[in-house]
């Protein structure tokens, strides 16, 4: 499972990768890996991995090429001006490579759950 975030240490990205920490072994149980990706830093993904005691791996895409091979990156306003940045979204592969479920423009309460029920039905 891979779930795309817009940037380490923000409120809703750290809320979300706790959510996936704290069920981490159930999806270790089901077969199932976590890995999650952002724009950040190797450096910035090790603190972020060791403040929040995430016991999953943080892959850094500064270039963006998962990124853009997922489709992630999208136009966003904030504050009023336009930016480019990452759309939370979240993709379960299979063994196979093929891919069995995608979230997109992810809202964080209830989403890790929602992955893990699904996991769960497979």
């Amino acid at each position: 499972m891979l779930y795309f975030y817009p940037k380490d240490n923000t409120p809703g990205c750290t809320t979300e990768g706790g959510d996936f920490r704290d069920r981490h072994k159930e999806f270790k149980r089901l077969g199932c890996e976590i890995f999650g990706i952002s724009r950040d830093s190797l450096k910035s993904h090790e603190g972020f991995k060791a403040k929040m005691s995430f016991p999953f791996e943080l892959l850094a895409d500064p270039d963006e090429r998962v990124c853009k091979a997922f489709g992630v990156m999208k136009d966003k306003n904030m504050y009023g001006r336009k930016v480019r940045g990452i759309e939370r979204s979240t993709f379960v592969v299979g063994d196979d490579g093929k891919l069995l479920r995608e979230w997109r423009g992810v809202k964080v309460p209830g989403h890790a759950e929602e992955v893990l029920n699904f996991v769960k039905a497979l």
